[in-house]
């Protein structure tokens, strides 16, 4: 069976595991000889993280798709449990990000390390969470849940329209955000260097 919903978070989970790669990608490299632009584009990469995966596709994963999952599979609820953690977690955890980042640019390299630790933290944090949803929660999702309940996590997902998977129009209010993204950071995001 092949929903509207499953295709969304595979494409949302793509997009994300494409910017959390080049964020990586970006503190690894480091400012080099364009702090303002690395700065520029690591903040807004990281305001995308919590603009868009945040609230948009752990809510209605937290909402609509948990749920049901774990009422009608037992068995996940313990793993469930943990991902709502993950939730709860990310918020916070992207936004330290944000301030260990401002921190970085602002006082200089001595404060470099607490980055690029945390940073390594939070990439393969979230890594792990989205492949324990693609690998344990989706296929059961897939086995449990009745068409009503697909009907509903498919209107839910459809209204999220994530630009940065490529299958959706940039939103205006965004525009320079994703402008900035994309023309700026390195691929698999990005058309930078």
């Amino acid at each position: 069976m092949s929903r509207e919903s499953l295709r969304i978070i595979h494409d949302e989970h793509d997009a994300l595991s494409a910017m959390l790669r080049s964020i990586g990608m970006m503190v690894d490299r480091g400012p080099g000889n364009d702090p303002t632009n690395f700065f520029d584009v690591l903040r807004a990469m990281l305001f995308y993280i919590d603009e868009f995966p945040e609230r948009l596709h752990h809510t209605k994963e937290s909402e609509l798709l948990f749920p049901p999952v774990a009422k009608l599979a037992p068995e996940t609820r313990e793993l469930i449990e943990k991902l709502e953690k993950d939730h709860q977690h990310g918020e916070s955890a992207v936004r330290e990000l944000q301030h260990l980042l401002l921190a970085w640019e602002l006082i200089g390299d001595a404060r470099r390390g607490a980055f690029d630790a945390a940073a390594k933290r939070y990439l393969a944090f979230y890594l792990e969470h989205m492949r324990l949803e693609e690998t344990v929660i989706l296929p059961v999702a897939q086995k449990v849940l009745s068409d009503a309940d697909w009907d509903e996590l498919d209107a839910a997902f459809a209204t999220n329209c994530d630009p940065l998977t490529g299958k959706y129009p940039r939103d205006t209010a965004y525009d320079r955000l994703f402008t900035k993204i994309v023309s700026q950071a390195p691929a698999p995001i990005g058309l930078g260097n």
